[in-house]
């Protein structure tokens, strides 16, 4: 598939996401734009005026025009490994400089230094094909193994400005110890924010990044709400049904504009009934009770304080609206 309507597989993980952890390892050009921004957040910007002393700023991966034989090529290591559902390869705002083709070829290896990417046993999962000037090229992908790495190709040169590689996070939960303690609403273990009331000002994805938010806008941020006894929510996914022993709200940035208090709330159901999450057929059952918060701070509530579980799901309440940053929650997995 390749058309500029967004497909569904876009609700997923970005794996590449340098938010995420993805990294750029290696191209064989990047001589007008750096391979770095390929895995940078949205679809990049355009200034008219801003030049290098190498030629044309622009806010993507750029190889200069190719006067040789072959193409260009890069390779990415995912933030986690995964099953790949869909791939965007974004051109926006190259236009007179776009590369007319692509294809993408991936590989399971495990991380190390030095790898010589000539020698591994990469698949092709999205043949060479053609590619739009200034717009999004997606393409579905069917197949089912779980990959690390991806290598673009881009047939003979030129400029992509994002890679986005959909999918769903693999974590090998059969080696896990369950006495072990980990956050089971990491993206980078498999947890997903799943539905919202608003996300006005900023995307609640944000919410189970990794490390602690940059600025305002990299938090989960609803609008003013002037309802009285407004309550504004999140659900999210567990990377894997646990108890949860330690909970962290983090208002990182907010100042004016944090919630007065939150909530938290659980429920163990299966994932073929997440579409009754939005509905009363799910008993939800208090985790945390409804907290103060203050402005820009870490807000840590222990174990003495919270119900473990187990739990599949969990709500975020705020009240009456506002912004939060992240959301950890330490748990055993069960």
């Amino acid at each position: 598939m390749n058309n500029t309507t967004a497909p569904s597989f876009t609700s997923l993980t970005d794996l590449a996401s340098e938010r995420l952890g993805g990294k750029v390892l290696f191209c064989t050009d990047d001589f007008f734009a750096e391979k770095e921004n390929l895995l940078k957040p949205g679809r990049g910007v355009f200034i008219p005026d801003k030049y290098t002393d190498r030629g044309k700023w622009m806010d993507g991966w750029e190889s200069r025009r190719k006067r040789t034989e072959g193409n260009d090529w890069c390779v990415i290591q995912l933030a986690t490994s995964g099953k790949i559902v869909g791939i965007d390869i974004d051109t926006n705002h190259f236009l007179g400089n776009h590369p007319p083709y692509a294809s993408i070829e991936a590989v399971n290896h495990p991380p190390m230094e030095n790898i010589d990417f000539g020698n591994l046993h990469w698949k092709t999962i999205v043949p060479k094909s053609s590619l739009q000037p200034g717009g999004q090229n997606f393409f579905e992908i069917n197949d089912n193994n779980i990959y690390t790495h991806i290598r673009l190709h881009i047939y003979p040169d030129g400029g992509v400005a994002r890679l986005k590689v959909y999918g769903e996070v693999f974590k090998d939960w059969s080696i896990v110890d369950g006495r072990e303690v980990l956050n089971l609403a990491a993206a980078t273990n498999g947890a997903k924010a799943i539905l919202c009331n608003d996300m006005f000002f900023s995307h609640m994805e944000n919410l189970i990044m990794p490390g602690r938010g940059i600025n305002m806008g990299d938090g989960w941020e609803t609008k003013r709400n002037r309802t009285p006894g407004n309550r504004d929510w999140v659900i999210v996914r567990l990377a894997h049904k646990g108890e949860i022993e330690k909970v962290l709200i983090d208002t990182c940035h907010f100042k004016g504009n944090y919630p007065d208090s939150c909530l938290i709330e659980g429920c163990d159901i299966a994932y073929k009934d997440e579409s009754k999450l939005d509905s009363d057929a799910i008993q939800w059952v208090t985790l945390l009770p409804q907290s103060k918060l203050s402005a820009d701070k870490e807000h840590f509530f222990e174990e003495a304080n919270i119900n473990k579980g187990p739990f599949s799901h969990v709500r975020l309440s705020i009240f009456p609206d506002g912004g939060v940053s992240r959301m950890r929650l330490w748990g055993k997995i069960k």
